[in-house]
C-alpha cells in the first residue's frame, strides 16, 4: 500500500514510524516531514496548502491511502478535496472538523444532544463576556473559539485573569481564533485524553492518555501544547471508558451523522472525570501531541489496516490490540518556550535506544548537516515499563544523554500517576 502521511512534528514522526513496521506498506511519503520522519519515509517538498497540488501527486503517484496528521490541513478542508477525487482519506472533513476549529461549534453539540460538559455561553464583544464572567465569578474557563495551536485557552483561578484572558481573544492575541470567545463553567476533576476512530458509524475505542499543559513542574505556569504524556491513564477505568463511550463518543457519532457531517478520522476527547463521571471539556479530530507518540509505542496491532479502514468505512472489520505497559513521553522544549525562543539552535548526537524506547523529533531541521531545533517542543523522549515510575525513570535517563544546551523539559511527567501507584 502506498501511503502519504501529512505533517512535520513528533505525532507525525510517531505515525511513521509505526506505519513503516506494517507488512502492508509498500512505500511511505511524508509532506513536509522532519529529520526523525526520513528515517521512515520519502520526503516531498509538496506544499500541503495546496491542495490541488497534493491531490496531483496522489494521482500521478497511485496513493492508496492519505493520513492528515495536523488539524490545520482538516479545518482548511483537504480531506474534502481528495474524498471527493476518490483517495482514501484518514481524516474528517471541513464540516466535520468543526467540533476542533470552533469551541462554540462543539459546545452547542453537546448541548443538542445532551453530551456532559460545562456550561457556557459564546460572546462576540468583549464587554458582554466580561459581563458574563464577572457575573460568573471564578474560577471560570475562558476559550478562543478558533484554532490557537493549544495556547487559547485559560482557566482563570481569579477573575482578573479571565478579564485579561478575554481582553487577550478580542484583542487580536490569536488572531482570528479570537474573534469569539466561549466562557464556561470551570469542571473540577481529573484531566485524561480518550482516543477512538469513526468511520461516520461505527466507533473503534483505541487507548487512554493523560497530558501535561503547564510549562512548569508542578503544573505550574501558561499552557503549552503539552510537556509531556503517559498511557494508560489510570483515572479511565473500564466504567469510564464504557460511559465515555456510551454519554459522549456515541451521541457524538449519532449527533454529527445527522447534522449532515458525518465523523470519520479520529476523536481525541479531552475529559475531565469529576465527582458525576466523564465530562467533555474539548474535541480536538486528530491524534493528540505529545499523546500520539505514547499511543503508538503501547499499539501491538498493524496501525496501516486500522487507520485504512477508519478511511474506508470498513473499521467494523478491524480491532486493535494493546501493550498492557505504561509508555511515557517527555518534551523537550527550546528555552523560553512558550514564549519567545532562539531558533536553530545546534542539537548533538541523539542517544542509541532499546526497541521499546524512542526519541521522535517534533521541531527539528538538518542545517548543512548539523541537527537544529526550529520549534518550541522539539523532541519527544519516550520509553515504556512495567509502571508510571518505571517508564519515567528510563524516559528521564535517556532524556539526560541528550545533548542540547538550550533545551528543558518538565521533570515530573507522570507525577499523577506515580502519587496513585505509591499509594
Amino acid at each position: 500500500m502506498k501511503v502519504l502521511l501529512i505533517g512535520s512534528g513528533g505525532r507525525e514522526h510517531a505515525l511513521a514510524w509505526k506505519l513503516a513496521q506494517s507488512p502492508k506498506l509498500t512505500t511511505l511519503f511524508a509532506a513536509p516531514g522532519n529529520p526523525g520522519i526520513a528515517e521512515h519515509a520519502e520526503l516531498l517538498p509538496l506544499n500541503v496548502e495546496d491542495h490541488a497540488a497534493v491531490l496531483n501527486f496522489c494521482r500521478e503517484n497511485a496513493i492508496d491511502l492519505v493520513i492528515v496528521g495536523p488539524e490545520g490541513p482538516l479545518v482548511a478542508g483537504l480531506a474534502d478535496v481528495l474524498r471527493d477525487a476518490g483517495v482514501a482519506t484518514f481524516g474528517p472533513s471541513a464540516a466535520a472538523a468543526q467540533l476542533e476549529g470552533s469551541k462554540g461549534f462543539t459546545k452547542d453539540l453537546c448541548a443538542r444532544y445532551n453530551i456532559p460538559t460545562g456550561a457556557y455561553r459564546r460572546f462576540t464583544s468583549a464587554e458582554e463576556a466580561k459581563a458574563y464572567a464577572s457575573k460568573q465569578g471564578a474560577p471560570i474557563v475562558i476559550k478562543a473559539d478558533g484554532l490557537a495551536a493549544g495556547k487559547g485557552v485559560t482557566v482563570a483561578m481569579e477573575l482578573d485573569e479571565a478579564l485579561a484572558a478575554i481582553d487577550d481573544c478580542f484583542s487580536g492575541a490569536f488572531g482570528a481564533a479570537g474573534a469569539e470567545v466561549v466562557v464556561e463553567a470551570f469542571l473540577d476533576g481529573e484531566e485524561a485524553s480518550f482516543f477512538c476512530l469513526s468511520d461516520g458509524k461505527t466507533a473503534l475505542p483505541l487507548a487512554t492518555a493523560q497530558d501535561h499543559k503547564r510549562v512548569g513542574d508542578g503544573d505550574t505556569g501558561p499552557n503549552t501544547g503539552g510537556m509531556g504524556a503517559y498511557s494508560p491513564a489510570p483515572v479511565m477505568t473500564p466504567e469510564m471508558v464504557e460511559r465515555t463511550m456510551k454519554e459522549i463518543i456515541e451521541p457524538t457519532i449519532r449527533g454529527m451523522a445527522e447534522s449532515g457531517h458525518p465523523f470519520t478520522g479520529v476523536f481525541f476527547a479531552g475529559l475531565m472525570i469529576t465527582a458525576k463521571g466523564p465530562e467533555l471539556i474539548e474535541y480536538n479530530v486528530r491524534f493528540g501531541d505529545p499523546e500520539c507518540q505514547v499511543l503508538m509505542m503501547r499499539l501491538s496491532s498493524d496501525l496501516l489496516p486500522i487507520l485504512h479502514a477508519a478511511a474506508t468505512g470498513t473499521l467494523d472489520q478491524v480491532s486493535a490490540e494493546w501493550n498492557d505497559d505504561v509508555a511515557l513521553t517527555v518534551v523537550m522544549a527550546s528555552k523560553g518556550y512558550p514564549a519567545a525562543f532562539d531558533k536553530n539552535t545546534p542539537i548533538g548526537a541523539l542517544p542509541d535506544t532499546a526497541q521499546d524506547e524512542k526519541v521522535f523529533h517534533a521541531g527539528t531541521a538538518l542545517k548543512d548537516g548539523q541537527l537544529v531545533a526550529t520549534g518550541g517542543r522539539v523532541l519527544n523522549v519516550t520509553a515504556t515499563g512495567r509502571t508510571v515510575a518505571e517508564a519515567q525513570a528510563r524516559a528521564y535517563a535517556l532524556v539526560d544523554r541528550i545533548d542540547w544546551p538550550n533545551g528543558f523539559c518538565r521533570r515530573d511527567i507522570g507525577w499523577q500517576a506515580i502519587k496513585r501507584e505509591q499509594a
